[in-house]
């Protein structure tokens, strides 16, 4: 947290003093009325001149005046101090979550995430327009109602400050306590916001399944947790207001009757008991406004320290200073058997032994992979579901780094390239990929810089603008959330049409055609050889129909690679491959696909 105020907040310290000033000059005159009101009794009253009356008065008026316009005027300045300082951390915190690798976002999960972008900077905000408004009007009314009270009668404000070291001993107790349980908390809401964020997510299958009534028990257990949690939280904060009253409320009994005591022995005046009163009803709110301040500092700690613990993450992917020279190896399915020098820039992508663990100390998801692929060849990867495909393509554009072994594009280590660099060699459509809520020009493009021409194009050549031409209007300017409005074909046309649009080194399609028809499929990717003869192309698919033609094939199982060939040397030395090609391209395929495929 202290890291948060000395990053964040000191830049605007000098905006926050004169804040400061104007409402410190404020609460001096909340705390002159009461005093004032107590002289005009004691003092003006007696003598009996109407106009000094009217002119203590007017002074009355005058300082009620002032405490409120600069009490207002304060609050305005905290009030924009606190969202400017919001502002920048959110886009501080944001843009260093779009930045995490992919093994940190795992760690911290992406609910945890959002609950650190939502609640957490909201508790932030609280406590920094709260600090402001309270943090010097409570103290100053508090002090300085103090101090006045032993201005007007030193035996009576004994009384009051012997009841304030209770009551500080209580806030100290429930701070040590609080801070930790509201860290608690919010690990107990990010669980639940990841639940219903699942949830909502496949809420369709939920119900196709008839799991709602299991569902809804998750999640009955969930909020009955951070409900507990809560409820805790909030008996432990709950100490304080009770016990501010007990002991207040006791200590201005007290008051009044040393008050009383005092007037019957002459030595008190009426007005100094009923400033007492007022000034006890000030010291009250100050306490009772300072142990909210507690409440709201306990939850700001807890988040502040979230909050910076992704802020000041390491960057855990840095560019390698120096290249190295790869070290030759073997591959498999290469004629020659032995390949030379794995530096050949022929070659447009090379995986040198590489494997791959998403957690640490487990079995590896893919173990000891090695392939060549040149400039323009396509590569088709297949396999079983958790084969290792996917791992294969966020090891190759570096969304995770290899825990043993190379991967080089062009020749040169992915760890050497600049972050930026090495994405813009890539068009990807991933396996579960996003159709934002925008236009189809929009989806394709993302932010970047393309004419019509470069558009239209895109959806040419990903066999999109035969539906495309047939939305108009409002149809075609706005898509619905993760594309509710589209087919399953349709989002995927869209999405290849996206990885096509700035003409890619490498297009990387992860099985990005399982909604299309064979017929589809087939004038899909024979358009890309076409029109994309120097792209290199990478297909991770589950049907041999969509690979078969490709230069080479990577034969996945259990993150092993168990064959690597064409489609015809495979179907006579890979067991696995040559199974899954009689099912899907014997008896069970009708006559026309098995045409098409074939």
């Amino acid at each position: 947290m202290k890291e948060i105020i000395l990053r964040y907040v000191q830049p605007y310290f000098p905006q926050m003093t004169i804040g400061f000033v104007i409402k410190f000059i404020g609460t001096i005159m909340d705390l002159c009325i009461p005093y004032i009101l107590a002289h005009i009794i004691d003092n003006i009253i007696p003598l009996g001149e109407r106009r000094l009356i009217l002119l203590w008065g007017v002074l009355m008026i005058f300082c009620s005046v002032l405490a409120v316009s600069f009490n207002i005027i304060a609050n305005r300045k905290a009030s924009k101090v606190a969202s400017d300082v919001t502002e920048v951390v959110r886009h501080d915190l944001f843009s260093r979550i779009m930045y995490l690798s992919h093994r940190q976002t795992d760690q911290f999960t992406k609910p945890s995430l959002i609950s650190r972008m939502t609640s957490d900077t909201y508790n932030l905000h609280q406590m920094i327009g709260r600090i402001q408004r309270l943090g010097v009007r409570a103290p100053i009314l508090l002090i300085g109602g103090i101090f006045i009270t032993f201005t007007l009668d030193t035996a009576m404000a004994m009384v009051l400050v012997a009841v304030l070291p209770l009551l500080a001993l209580i806030m100290v107790y429930v701070s040590k306590r609080s801070i930790p349980m509201y860290s608690g908390l919010q690990e107990a809401t990010d669980r639940f916001v990841r639940l219903v964020r699942e949830d909502i997510a496949g809420v369709r299958v939920i119900k196709a399944l008839s799991k709602t009534d299991y569902e809804t028990g998750k999640f009955r257990k969930i909020n009955q947790e951070v409900v507990s949690r809560e409820r805790k939280t909030g008996m432990v904060m709950a100490v304080i207001n009770p016990s501010m009253n007990i002991l207040l409320n006791l200590g201005l009994v007290c008051v009044i009757i040393v008050g009383a005591v005092r007037v019957q022995n002459g030595t008190g005046e009426v007005g100094k008991i009923l400033a007492f009163t007022t000034y006890f009803t000030i010291i009250l709110n100050a306490m009772m406004s300072i142990s909210k301040m507690f409440e709201i500092l306990s939850k700001s700690i807890a988040s502040g320290n979230r909050i910076w613990q992704i802020i000041s993450a390491p960057e855990d992917m840095g560019v390698l200073k120096e290249e190295t020279a790869p070290e030759s190896g073997h591959v498999e399915g290469e004629e020659s058997g032995a390949l030379g020098a794995l530096s050949d820039d022929s070659y447009e992508i090379v995986f040198d032994h590489v494997t791959f663990s998403y957690l640490p100390q487990k079995e590896p998801n893919v173990n000891d992979i090695s392939f060549r692929i040149r400039k323009g060849e396509t590569l088709g990867i297949i396999g079983e579901i958790g084969s290792g495909k996917t791992t294969i393509i966020n090891l190759l554009m570096r969304m995770y780094d290899a825990d043993q072994g190379r991967v080089l594009v062009e020749g040169k280590d992915v760890r050497a390239y600049e972050p930026r660099d090495l994405k813009a060699k890539f068009g990807v459509v991933f396996q579960n990929d996003t159709i934002f809520e925008d236009s189809i020009a929009g989806n394709v493009t993302l932010g970047r810089e393309m004419n019509d021409q470069q558009i239209q194009e895109a959806l040419l050549y990903a066999r999109a603008s035969e539906f495309v031409e047939g939305r108009d209007g409002k149809e075609a300017e706005a898509l619905n959330i993760k594309g509710a409005n589209l087919s399953g074909g349709q989002k995927q046309r869209v999405l290849i049409a996206r990885a096509l649009a700035m003409k890619p080194a490498i297009l990387i399609l992860d099985d990005s055609s399982s909604a299309l028809d064979y017929r589809t499929d087939a004038a899909l990717r024979k358009g890309i050889k076409e029109h994309f003869q120097d792209t290199t192309l990478v297909i991770v698919a589950q049907r041999i129909s969509s690979i078969r033609h490709a230069d080479h094939i990577l034969v996945l199982e259990d993150g092993n690679m168990i064959g690597y060939g064409t489609h015809e040397e495979l179907m006579k030395t890979c067991e696995i491959y040559r199974e899954i090609g009689k099912s899907q391209m014997g008896e069970g395929m009708p006559e026309e696909n098995r045409e098409v495929a074939g």
